[in-house]
């Protein structure tokens, strides 16, 4: 784990970007992008949400660093900037794995 001191104001950085990944329509279009580099459109056909919430979504998550954009031609191009995200997202999907396996054990017996 990083040194980093936990001030109070790290405290809330840390917190705000929680508050973003917690949000399921953000979550699938990481999930997306994981997959690769995607246009807003690709992410509109991919997700089914609407253009405009997943511009917001993406908005939000760029100001947070966690996915790049770069502009080709008429397009403009998402991808994640921060594998930790996705590192972090595989580490619940893990636990969350071994919680449901633990259930099924349990109610076996």
């Amino acid at each position: 784990m990083a040194k980093l001191q936990l001030t109070p104001e790290v405290l809330e950085l840390i917190a705000e970007r929680f508050k973003a990944l917690a949000e399921p329509a953000r979550l699938r279009i990481l999930d997306q992008l994981r997959r690769g580099e995607h246009t807003v459109s690709e992410l509109v056909e991919e997700t089914g949400f609407g253009q405009a919430n997943v511009s917001k979504h993406l908005q939000l998550l760029h100001n947070l660093g966690f996915v790049a954009r770069w502009k080709q031609g008429l397009f403009v191009y998402y991808t994640l900037a921060d594998r930790g995200v996705q590192q972090l997202c595989d580490v619940m999907c893990d636990r969350l794995e071994a919680e449901h396996k633990a259930r099924r054990k349990l109610l076996a017996s």
